[in-house]
């Protein structure tokens, strides 16, 4: 990898990946909007090209004398009033960035997918990357898109483009300035907005490990494979727990019931559709939940050498990073950073 041609450096893991890529010695070209927040991007010596995923002219132009795309670009919200748009930019921005890779003949494309287009079996068994999946069981829009992305990402196989695809679990760590829906799940537990938990679970990743196994993808990573960039599986109960042993702020006690909540996204949802206005209960989620969305990264960790850096490391430096952003006040007394699995 010479130079790099990166969609998504301004947002969560794009930007993990643009600092790895500096890291190792990469020239990154760096597609960014206008106007968009570049705030972490700040000082780093990376090239910005301004364009959107709508505008086919602005991608072809950006990747031009790139020899390696990583597309990790993608519209992610639980609620959007407006769904076209979303499909617009996770779909079509897909197919118009792909199709400019073609045109220019690039050498590797890693294309950023998630564990949420896989098959899972919702039970504690951990899905994989040959987990069968129907896109029936895609929850909200968000999920529906990206998995069409993901259809559209393989079409290309076809024509020759050398396209790996990655699918992040859920990633944790800094630079996390939207925040990501984990991550605010954090920065309310850190605000105490937090009194109650789902019996939910999720598989989570230190961010920076993500995007290393990007660039390991992108190095190691066979053509027209799927790698599951993940680490460890927890409960929701348990993600608290950590986070109360890192914060010292207490964990939640109090267990929801799963069918009362679900009843309250769907009234949330529609005045929100009335309203416009962000559910602060958003459907997509809470049916998310009624899932433990665990998934194995053993073939990623045996094949890419996908790091497995623990987990409450990756906690602390999230708490750590909005504590110092801004986004939550550290408690008084509370317990210093710890670290371990």
């Amino acid at each position: 990898m010479k130079k790099v041609f990166l969609t998504g450096a301004t947002g969560f893991i794009g930007a993990s990946i643009a600092r790895e890529l500096v890291k190792q010695g990469c020239r990154v070209r760096a597609l960014v909007r206008p106007g968009s927040d570049r705030s972490n991007l700040s000082g780093l010596d990376v090239e910005l090209h301004e364009g959107d995923l709508r505008d086919a002219g602005s991608l072809e132009r950006g990747i031009a004398g790139c020899d390696t795309l990583f597309h990790a670009a993608a519209d992610y919200r639980l609620w959007t009033r407006e769904p076209s748009a979303m499909y617009e930019v996770n779909v079509g921005g897909t197919r118009a960035l792909l199709t400019a890779a073609l045109k220019r003949d690039v050498s590797r494309v890693v294309y950023t997918s998630s564990v949420g287009t896989l098959g899972n079996p919702g039970d504690g068994t951990p899905g994989t990357e040959q987990t069968p999946v129907t896109f029936a069981e895609m929850v909200g829009h968000y999920k529906k898109s990206k998995f069409l992305a993901e259809r559209e990402a393989e079409s290309f196989l076809g024509r020759g483009l050398p396209l790996v695809i990655v699918n992040p679990s859920t990633p944790v760590g800094g630079l996390d300035i939207k925040p990501t829906p984990t991550g605010k799940i954090i920065v309310d537990f850190l605000n105490r907005k937090m009194p109650a938990y789902l019996d939910t679970g999720l598989n989570l990743i230190d961010v920076e490990d993500c995007a290393v196994g990007h660039i390991l993808a992108a190095r190691h990573g066979r053509v027209g494979e799927k790698y599951i960039l993940g680490n460890r599986n927890l409960t929701l109960r348990e993600i608290f727990t950590l986070l109360a042993e890192i914060s010292g702020l207490p964990a939640p006690r109090v267990r929801l019931p799963y069918g009362p909540i679900l009843l309250a996204a769907y009234l949330n949802e529609g005045l929100s559709r009335l309203t416009g206005k962000e559910p602060l209960i958003p459907l997509a989620g809470v049916r998310m939940a009624g899932k433990l969305m665990y998934f194995d990264p053993t073939k990623a960790v045996r094949e890419l050498g996908l790091p497995q850096r623990p987990v409450k490391d990756a906690l602390a430096k999230a708490v750590e990073w909005f504590h110092a952003h801004g986004y939550a006040r550290p408690a008084t007394g509370g317990a210093q950073r710890t670290t371990g699995a």
